[in-house]
């Protein structure tokens, strides 16, 4: 698959990680000063994404159910901002306990997905 048809591929699948990530934020509770459903989002997808990778050396799938799906589903500009605006609300520690948190758990996320695809 290329060019057009790739393109509305990735589209339609950004579409559905999309909703998706939407479904999630809505089921996950927030916990304390966790952002929990970002967390939830993050890990899963890097988990899901290092698993990707791990089982298929096909490029079409990389871009389609990596970019695509998994792009629209995992939000690194959410997780960012959060720990942005804790910071500018005076939350200093929060805010890079938070950066720091969702940092090593996605890292550890890809990691194990790696490591259960392979």
């Amino acid at each position: 698959m290329t060019g057009i048809a790739l393109a509305l591929a990735v589209a339609a699948a950004g579409g559905a990680g999309a909703a998706l990530r939407h479904l999630v934020d809505e089921l996950v509770p927030a916990r304390g000063h966790v952002p929990s459903a970002l967390l939830v989002i993050n890990a899963t997808g890097s988990f899901a994404l290092g698993v990707l990778v791990s089982v298929t050396a096909d490029t079409t799938w990389h871009t389609v159910v990596g970019t695509g799906l998994l792009g629209g589903y995992t939000t690194f500009s959410a997780a960012s901002l959060d720990a942005a605006l804790r910071w500018v609300d005076g939350e200093r520690a929060s805010g890079a306990r938070s950066a720091a948190l969702m940092l090593a758990v996605c890292v550890a996320a890809a990691f194990a997905g790696v490591s259960v695809g392979g």
